[in-house]
């Protein structure tokens, strides 16, 4: 006599046969689904040079620019200073470290310029300081 299938195997076929509809007609049903709004491609030009918000933010990159350069600046015992990473750099070589006297010298060398960047833009920030001044905060 022929057994009927019993209620685990019936529930396993439904959920295989369920899987397998769904995954034909899935990737159909979602390629004709169209978006509400088209993806933006191409920004609105700037009307104005933002000269009004770079005057409003002048103060607050000066003072983060004079903390930097302090920080970069200070002596050995001051994290991220120059005068730290040479110290490192030199305990490196002394002790024949030539991999992580390489990676320090490198991160030595990015450090020091960066100081002369900072400090040109401490320049352009006064002369950006003085014109706003001159321009009633770059709403003339």
């Amino acid at each position: 006599m022929h057994k009927p299938f019993s209620p685990r195997r019936r529930v396993a076929a439904a959920a295989l046969a369920a899987t397998a509809v769904l995954t034909v007609t899935a990737p159909t049903a979602f390629a004709d689904a169209t978006p509400s709004k088209p993806p933006r491609t191409t920004a609105k030009p700037p009307t104005t040079d933002g000269a009004k918000a770079v005057c409003k933010r002048a103060p607050k990159v000066a003072t983060r620019l004079d903390r930097s350069l302090a920080r970069l600046n200070g002596g050995v015992t001051t994290v991220g200073s120059v005068a730290r990473l040479q110290q490192r750099v030199d305990l490196a070589k002394k002790e024949g470290h030539t991999a992580i006297e390489t990676y320090l010298n490198d991160k030595l060398t990015y450090r020091k310029g960066l100081v002369s960047t900072l400090q040109q833009r401490q320049k352009d920030l006064k002369d950006v300081a003085a014109w706003c001044e001159a321009n009633n905060n770059g709403t003339k």
